[in-house]
């Protein structure tokens, strides 16, 4: 068979690391070092975080692509995200690569999205060339991280080609890589040669016409929809005639508006891109990911890529509060669903469906985590909203209820491993794998349901002391595991509209946790404490102290009151019950119950008790 051609002028490389082990700011270092910004030029670090969120939680929440330029040849970098709720987005980035970047913390060694990452990377025939980063850290141990990673390599079932991996030892804070652990590195050329030297060019069929395979999308409000992929085979010029393979097979033409590549962090307008370049092309309005563009005279279709199937879905609804419209400025329901559709456009592992009514929306993702983000952009971009309680999406197979289930990974200290195992046995977790090294940390896996993490990550960290670990990644689908409490508190409620009064809330303080403090605008149906006990009741907030003639020595002294921690988003979401909502606007964010009016949930609730009794 005649071997294909190599386009040596580029490489495509996808970066494979988890959560906080260096990868933006070594990126950083090589868009520096490579010439991407002229000399003295002022840049923000991380700058492939360009989102606020980003910055803020030290995360990658959207791959983005990017290129340098070194010895003449263009090498593209295709990011990945290190959460396990953005890896929808991995098999994708995968197949716009040639080859990969394993970037390993020297401490904490390969976690489980570079397993995950890496699985995906390893399964589909990519080099990897393997970065110890971080080596200057205190309690650094290159050496261990090293035989965990062949051990990892080995435990995927890696080729013997794949199990030979180049190795660098690298500082990405200080820009700088070396080959062995003694000599003293001084920048990132040693990293840039192997790139060129160890990964593949892209190859293709010079005989093959025009293909590109759609791997992700974007969105342009002056373009319109954009689609992201690898050129396989063939060149492409602006105002190019083409056509669009379908998932259907069906074939709608389309005409190039514009065509662009990656330079540095920018897309840059070019006439025509060749073979093996990663392009952004507009004037395809209704492209999906997998879909094929190619050629007009001679369509031919590649194989799909497919987006992994949502997991979670929550409730998104307009805001029905008596304070609704006082803080946001966009609250129509028109609105909202405006700005989720614009969401899926962008996003394509977030889907949005018509609730109930027409002023409710069903939005389907991959955790949690992701929909939070979603709410938290929302919110900081003018929104007013009420959202639900996150559930996970059922499954049905042969009449059986399946669920989705979690490989849930801990690294925790000794003396908190009895909390952790009791807590996830109650929430039908199973531990199938525990190491202890005798140096005061254990390592467990848990195969858990997806429901069962829903609010657990705060607890974890409270049982933990904050000293814990917790990582998990998507495990198929399994039998119902059975019901299990997702809270053994009930909800303080206010029975009526005004402020918060100090007098009253210190009278309260016995019965449980509060959420207001004085001042705050309170109505009837919003939640502002946690009781102690398993059931709801209703208090009344805004009580004053009845004033008399009589005074008494000690009567009226200072009242002093426990301090309220603002509740995150996060925690607001993982608090609330099926009944009750988060109201979330761009300055507040408030609890409440679905139906506000103490006595329709009263009856609601008799009816309900009723109707168990007569069931039984």
């Amino acid at each position: 068979m005649k071997a294909p051609a190599r386009n040596d002028k580029i490489r495509n490389i996808a970066i494979i690391a988890h959560v906080d082990h260096g990868k933006t700011t070594l990126v950083d270092a090589m868009f520096r070092q490579s010439g991407v910004f002229r000399e003295g030029q002022e840049v923000a670090e991380r700058v492939m975080d360009s989102m606020d969120l980003e910055r803020e939680r030290g995360i990658t929440i959207s791959a983005k692509n990017c290129a340098v330029h070194w010895n003449g040849v263009k090498i593209n970098i295709i990011d990945t995200p290190g959460h396990a709720d953005f890896g929808g987005e991995v098999e994708r980035a995968i197949s716009m690569a040639d080859g990969a970047l394993l970037l390993v913390d020297a401490s904490e060694g390969p976690l489980p999205q570079t397993r995950f990452v890496l699985k995906k990377a390893l399964e589909s025939g990519l080099r990897v060339i393997v970065v110890i980063n971080k080596i200057d850290r205190k309690d650094a141990r290159p050496q261990e991280v090293l035989d965990e990673i062949l051990d990892l390599f080995i435990d995927l079932e890696a080729s013997d080609d794949q199990l030979e991996f180049p190795l660098l030892y690298a500082i990405g804070r200080d820009g700088t890589a070396q080959k062995t652990l003694e000599e003293k590195g001084e920048n990132l050329q040693v990293l840039f040669d192997l790139i060129l030297k160890e990964l593949p060019a892209p190859a293709y069929d010079p005989a093959e016409p025009f293909q590109m395979l759609v791997s992700d999308l974007g969105y342009s409000d002056y373009l319109g929809r954009l689609a992201i992929g690898k050129i396989v085979n063939g060149a492409v010029k602006s105002n190019d005639q083409l056509v669009r393979i379908a998932e259907n097979g069906s074939q709608p033409a389309l005409k190039v508006t514009r065509l662009q590549t990656y330079d540095g962090i920018k897309v840059v307008p070019v006439d025509a891109a060749e073979p093996g370049d990663i392009i952004v092309l507009a004037g395809a309005d209704e492209v999906m990911i997998g879909d094929t563009i190619c050629n007009r005279e001679s369509p031919k279709a590649l194989p799909r890529i497919n987006v992994d199937e949502p997991t979670v879905s929550m409730r998104f609804a307009i805001n029905t509060s008596p304070f609704a419209g006082r803080e946001g400025k966009f609250v129509q329901s028109s609105k909202i669903r405006e700005r989720l559709t614009k969401e899926t456009l962008r996003n394509v592992s977030i889907q949005v469906e018509e609730g109930e009514n027409r002023d409710s929306f069903i939005v389907k993702g991959r955790g949690e985590f992701q929909m939070s983000i979603l709410i938290e952009q929302m919110r900081r971009e003018g929104f007013e909203l009420s959202v639900g309680r996150p559930e996970v999406i059922y499954r049905y197979k042969d009449g059986v209820r399946q669920e989705p289930i979690e490989h849930v990974y801990i690294d925790c200290e000794e003396q908190f491993m009895g909390v952790i195992t009791e807590k996830l046995s109650i929430r039908r977790g199973r531990m199938v794998n525990l190491v202890n090294n005798g140096r005061g940390r254990v390592r467990m896996e848990f195969s858990a349901p997806s429901r069962a993490l829903i609010g657990f990550r705060d607890e974890f960290l409270t049982d933990t002391k904050g000293t814990g670990i917790l990582n998990s990644l998507f495990d198929g689908y399994d039998d119902y595991r059975g019901d299990f409490p997702t809270r053994f508190t009930g909800s303080i409620v206010c029975d009526r509209q005004g402020e918060a009064v100090a007098y009253a809330i210190f009278n309260l303080e016995p019965r449980g946790r509060l959420f207001v403090v004085p001042g705050d605008k309170v109505y009837e149906g919003m939640v502002v404490g946690e009781h102690n006990k398993d059931r709801d009741i209703d208090v009344n907030v805004c009580k004053e102290k009845k004033l008399s003639n009589m005074r008494a020595a000690g009567k009226d002294d200072n009242i002093l009151l426990t301090p309220v921690r603002p509740m995150t988003l996060e925690e607001a979401i993982h608090f609330i019950r099926d009944d009750e909502l988060v109201e979330i606007t761009p300055l507040t964010i408030r609890l409440r119950k679905i139906v506000l009016d103490g006595l329709e949930r009263h009856r609601n609730k008799g009816s309900e008790l009723k109707a168990q009794r007569e069931g039984s």
